[in-house]
């Protein structure tokens, strides 16, 4: 039985919330009866959670601009964290993984040389796949590979079949335990600038091409003609990608007064604010493996319109526990979000089945079971 495990985590806070998720994890294991380490970088603040060895060795790790150092840098956490738990006397090296590179394989490969048991919770297939000279090796020597659902799974197993008594699927958990709902819409429209009459979308995260953000915008067009009191709030930063583009749309179908963009990071505190002042968040996605954006927006006790890829489908059902498009159609997603905005009871109602699902079958403490059990079959 294996009753410790490092969680060892470079990324932490640094631009997102999977800090969170690590927390989340971590107070889950804790609570199944798991003696957890987590090790991640100095930016990310300790969460204090009761019986949490929490530990920064990744010190200053995004602040150079030479991929070179950054990397030096990023080895020496690693070493550092590894060999710290190893003689600590944790066997489980638990690594929460986005891209498959030689970082990632240097990883998986000193916890194996000093006799660990990896686990790999892979976020991304899409990077392992088109890194498969690293992936092949990176899987091969991990203990135990998680996904956060069956389509992650069958992906991996396009890229080496052989994985499948490796691969457990364990969903991603709620942000509950972590975050302060606002209810006060009128308070968090005036911090934000929207004005009180107007029904709001929300489009929220960072701002990748896979995101979809253009079908929404093409869907705009069409929805303000049928409902003129709408105003798409676009928040969050534009990684890899260019602006440009979607403000030639905005240009060219006159939709400057239907949109607010604040198209930089949103601070955590502010985050509450963006969620409060919303009817209708919406994630048009064209590819998506896991979501932490529709996994935040049900934990606000918001109402989700998703499009119609499985990982999105295996947590929201259709007038249930949120809204489905189908992808890339901005047609049918102008005719779902009049639809949806014009059934207020409907609305209300699917709200409320969002939030409930969130507490009941993505809390930490059934996960951190599901967890525990990946540990112990090792």
């Amino acid at each position: 039985m294996q009753n410790k495990v490092a969680i060892i985590d470079a990324i932490g806070a640094h631009g997102s919330s999977h800090h969170f998720y690590l927390f989340g994890q971590a107070e889950g294991l804790l609570n199944s009866g798991v003696a957890v380490s987590l090790y991640t970088n100095n930016k990310t603040e300790n969460p204090k959670i009761k019986g949490l060895k929490f530990h920064q060795l990744y010190n200053n790790l995004f602040t150079s601009k030479s991929r070179f150092f950054s990397g030096i840098k990023y080895i020496l956490g690693s070493i550092l964290s590894i060999v710290h738990a190893r003689i600590t006397g944790y066997k489980v090296i638990h690594f929460h993984i986005f891209y498959a590179n030689i970082l990632v394989l240097f990883n998986v490969i000193f916890a194996k040389i000093l006799f660990g048991k990896v686990v790999l919770t892979v976020h991304d297939v899409s990077s392992f796949a088109a890194n498969s000279d690293h992936s092949l090796f990176i899987y091969k020597l991990s203990d135990a590979i998680i996904t956060h659902n069956a389509f992650s799974k069958t992906e991996l197993l396009t890229i080496q079949g052989a994985l499948n008594k490796k691969i457990s699927i364990i969903p991603h958990g709620n942000y509950i335990p972590f975050i302060q709902v606002q209810k006060n819409q009128q308070i968090s429209r005036e911090r934000l600038g929207i004005p009180q009459d107007k029904k709001v979308l929300l489009f929220f995260g960072m701002i990748k091409r896979a995101k979809g953000l253009e079908v929404l915008l093409e869907a705009l067009k069409d929805i303000v003609d049928k409902q003129p009191d709408i105003i798409l709030l676009i928040a969050g930063k534009v990684f890899k990608n260019d602006i440009r583009i979607y403000e030639k749309i905005i240009e060219k179908n006159n939709l400057q007064q239907y949109c607010l963009m604040h198209t930089n990071f949103i601070p955590h505190e502010e985050v509450p604010h963006y969620y409060c002042a919303c009817n209708l968040v919406v994630l048009p996605y064209k590819k998506i493996y896991q979501s932490g954006v529709l996994m935040m927006t049900l934990s606000y006790e918001k109402p989700a319109l998703v499009s119609s890829l499985p990982p999105l489908k295996e947590i929201i059902k259709d007038g249930d526990t949120g809204f489905v498009f189908e992808s890339e159609n901005s047609q049918q997603l102008a005719l779902k979000v009049i639809d949806v905005l014009k059934d207020t009871e409907q609305l209300e109602q699917v709200r409320r089945k969002g939030a409930q699902m969130m507490q009941e079958k993505y809390n930490w403490d059934e996960l951190g079971n599901q967890t525990k059990k990946v540990y112990q079959n090792m």
